[in-house]
């Protein structure tokens, strides 16, 4: 019996001692203990570039990656190089990856992509006056409404991404073709994976 009491005088003398911390500071704890956790989630997440490519989109790492649309390396193109003035001189010139590319019947940027999509936010950032217009694109199969919504829900994806960024809604603008613009004609899923896609146009 004298234990039960014990435990109760000791959750009670917890709970009051609770009370007697200012909420401004339990507040205050929280807020910091959520920004670490949100920073170390944050710096986790990013594109790779070690030339693992999804239907040989990534170049291999030698500059020589023919038709491959990324190179690979540390991000240094995207101006995310770990000299200062690279990445200042990078984000005044459009980045050269103007094209990403999504998996079947999904509007999700794929890890792989989001650097690309960081070096255009980099880009618009530091060009205020810049306008980029967002298209969305999807391969042949499904109906031509069904097609021309999946590639708006695309090109807003791109957009909301963007827009977390820091990029003005001003200097973007969204449209979608659907399957109306194929970048590959053909069928199989090689020519497939080329025309899902959203392309940056300055």
């Amino acid at each position: 019996m004298s234990f039960t009491n014990r435990s109760s005088t000791s959750s009670s003398s917890a709970i009051a001692s609770l009370r007697n911390v200012p909420l401004k500071t339990l507040a205050r704890s929280c807020a910091v203990a959520l920004s670490i956790v949100v920073i170390a989630g944050c710096s986790s997440t990013g594109g790779t570039q070690n030339g693992e490519s999804y239907s040989g989109q990534q170049g291999t790492g030698t500059g020589t990656g023919g038709a491959g649309t990324s190179g690979t390396g540390t991000g240094g193109q995207y101006g995310s190089g770990t000299n200062g003035g690279v990445g200042q001189q990078a984000d005044s010139r459009i980045p050269d990856v103007r094209t990403i590319y999504f998996e079947f019947d999904r509007d999700t940027i794929k890890s792989e992509y989001e650097s690309v999509v960081m070096a255009h936010a980099r880009y618009l950032r530091a060009n205020s006056s810049a306008q980029v217009v967002l298209k969305g694109h999807t391969d042949e199969r499904g109906t031509r409404e069904y097609n021309l919504a999946l590639g708006e829900r695309r090109a807003n994806a791109v957009q909301r991404f963007l827009r977390v960024q820091g990029v003005s809604a001003s200097q973007m603008s969204v449209v979608s073709y659907g399957e109306e613009r194929p970048a590959t004609r053909g069928q199989g899923e090689s020519a497939y994976a080329k025309n899902r896609r959203v392309e940056f146009s300055y």
